[in-house]
Formats: C-alpha cells, sequence, structure tokens
C-alpha cells in the first residue's frame, strides 16, 4: 500500500510519527515523507498521486493540517479527518464541543487576557488557566484565588494567546493517560504538571471498565481514530481535562505494530470502497522536498531508511 506521513518540523527528529512510517516501510509499504516547510505541494495532481491515506500529527499553528484538509477535499482517505483535528486543536473548542455531547469536563470559561481572571466568581477558584493552543503539558497554570495571580508549574511556558480556564478539580495528583487505536484502549499513569511535587511511575495501568466506555465515547464523539486524552480520577468519577491527536503512546506495548496495523486495515477498507488497485513495494521511502516547475516532485536524500 501507499502512504504519505506529513512531517512536521517539530517531529523530525522524534521517534513518533516516524517509528510508524520506518515500521510500514519495513513491511514492504510504499511511504513518503511531506515536510511541509520544506516542500512545494502540488495541488493539482494529488489524486493522480493514489496515496491510500495521508496520515497527519499535528503541531500547533502548524501547516500540516492544510495539505491534510486538501488531501480530504480531493477524495483522499486521512488519519485522523481534519475536522476531528481541529475540534481537539482548539482547547476551548474541544471544551465546548465535549460539553454539548455530554462528556465530563470541569466547568470551564474563555479568556482573552489573564487580567480577566477577576470576573471569574470566587467559588469557582482555584482554576487551571492553558493556552488554547498549547500542548505537551507546557503552558498549564494553577489560580488560586482572584488576587493570586499565575503560580507557574515545572514544565510552563510564558504566559500568551488566548487561555481556556477551567476550575481545578481535587485529584490524586497525577494524571491518568488514556491511549487509543481503534477500539484498543491502554492506560498510563503520568505526572501532572501542576503537582510536580507528587512522584508517579510513568506506567501502564490496568484498565478500569469507567475508563475504557469513556475513552470510545471521545472517539466516537470527536471521530478520531488514533488519540490520546487526559483523565484525572475525582470523586465523580473520571474526568477529562484534554484530549489530542496522534499523542506519543509512550509505555504501550506494541504501540508501533499495533498503530501501523490499525493504519493498513483502515487503508485497505478504503481502497475496497474505492476500488483503487495495489502498487508494487518500495524498497525504502522516500522524502517529498519540492515540486519542479512542470509539476514532477523532486525527491532528495532516502527519508526513513537512514
Amino acid at each position: 500500500m501507499r502512504f504519505c506521513f506529513i512531517i512536521e518540523d517539530e517531529y523530525r527528529r522524534q521517534s513518533m510519527p516516524m517509528v510508524i512510517a520506518r515500521h510500514l516501510a519495513q513491511s514492504g509499504h510504499a511511504v513518503d515523507l511531506l515536510e511541509p516547510t520544506k516542500t512545494v505541494t502540488a495541488l493539482w495532481d494529488l489524486r493522480q498521486r493514489l496515496y491510500d491515506a495521508y496520515i497527519l500529527k499535528t503541531v500547533a499553528d502548524g501547516p500540516g493540517l492544510c495539505i491534510l484538509e486538501a488531501a480530504e477535499a480531493a477524495g483522499i482517505p486521512t488519519i485522523n479527518n481534519s475536522r476531528s483535528i481541529r475540534l481537539v486543536r482548539d482547547k476551548s473548542l474541544c471544551t465546548a464541543y465535549a460539553y454539548a455531547h455530554g462528556l465530563p469536563v470541569p466547568h470551564s470559561y474563555f479568556v482573552a487576557d489573564p487580567h480577566l481572571l477577576k470576573k471569574i466568581p470566587r467559588e469557582i477558584y482555584p482554576l487551571v488557566v492553558k493556552r488554547t493552543n498549547g500542548s505537551s503539558g507546557r503552558g498549564i497554570y494553577l489560580v488560586n484565588s482572584p488576587g493570586g495571580g499565575l503560580r507557574r508549574p515545572k514544565y510552563a511556558g510564558r504566559v500568551s494567546d488566548f487561555f481556556l480556564v477551567q476550575h481545578y478539580v481535587e485529584n490524586p495528583g497525577y494524571d491518568i493517560k488514556l491511549y487509543v487505536i481503534g477500539k484498543d484502549v491502554f492506560a498510563v499513569a503520568r505526572g501532572s504538571p501542576l503537582h510536580p511535587e507528587v512522584e508517579v511511575a510513568h506506567k501502564l495501568l490496568p484498565l478500569k471498565p469507567a475508563w475504557l466506555k469513556l475513552a470510545l465515547r471521545v472517539g466516537e464523539v470527536f471521530g478520531l481514530v488514533i488519540y490520546g486524552l487526559d483523565v484525572l480520577e475525582t470523586r465523580h468519577g473520571p474526568m477529562v481535562v484534554d484530549i489530542n491527536d496522534f499523542p506519543s503512546f509512550g509505555k504501550v506495548p506494541h504501540a508501533v505494530s499495533l498503530i501501523s496495523d490499525y493504519i493498513v486495515r483502515f487503508a485497505k477498507k478504503a481502497r475496497m470502497k474505492r476500488g483503487w488497485l495495489p502498487f508494487a513495494p518500495r524498497i525504502a521511502p522516500r522524502t517529498l522536498h519540492s515540486t519542479s516547475s512542470s509539476g514532477q516532485h523532486v525527491r532528495s536524500g532516502n527519508g526513513l531508511a537512514r
């Protein structure tokens, strides 16, 4: 089968999703790497390239999502689909959508500037403040009272952009990361950026029925197939505090083969619907760097084979 991985600069030297592309290539599939900041993408021949799927691990405000949307517009399957990605990349939009579909999330507000925090009723405090386009646990702050200001936790970045403000919910002091690959769900304990003083072993946890049900419901609501969600254990049950597409899957056993197998199954199902013929396997994946004036793609390097 033939796949195109859209690789944002931030992930070019990280394991995910490069390790997935490498595994697929080693399994005999044709894999191209498209780097948006180094590639002129010809929109007029997207269908002619006949990829079975485009795959993207997004980065906040990155150009890759635009290419993914263009591929969808041309009728090419994508993982995840662009609408689902946009729903979760903006934390305010994600939270509002979760509320509307009955998912358990803390009481939340949108503010354009931190000085507006003083307008939030005192009884809602303490507050967790995070950038609407934040990721990887960066830029998260705890505000204990209207006059308390921002307390910078470990891993926090600078206060900027717009903000999602959530009521702080009492919890054990660590996060539960639920990783989902299709219908397979894995739970991993992870330290909280709000509680750096709590020592937590980053390890796989037994999956509780409530976590499984919640994880699959999130996928159903948002239309995600490869994703993760941050959950807090509270006296009211598990509560969702973040959702992201294509996470790292750290500590998930056999994650590379599970994700690769799911991508192949997804693409085969899509191919049957479209009636596309199979391609001959390629020896090594290729990196797409530019497009010539005649529209022929010029490939340089040998991508993942290095």
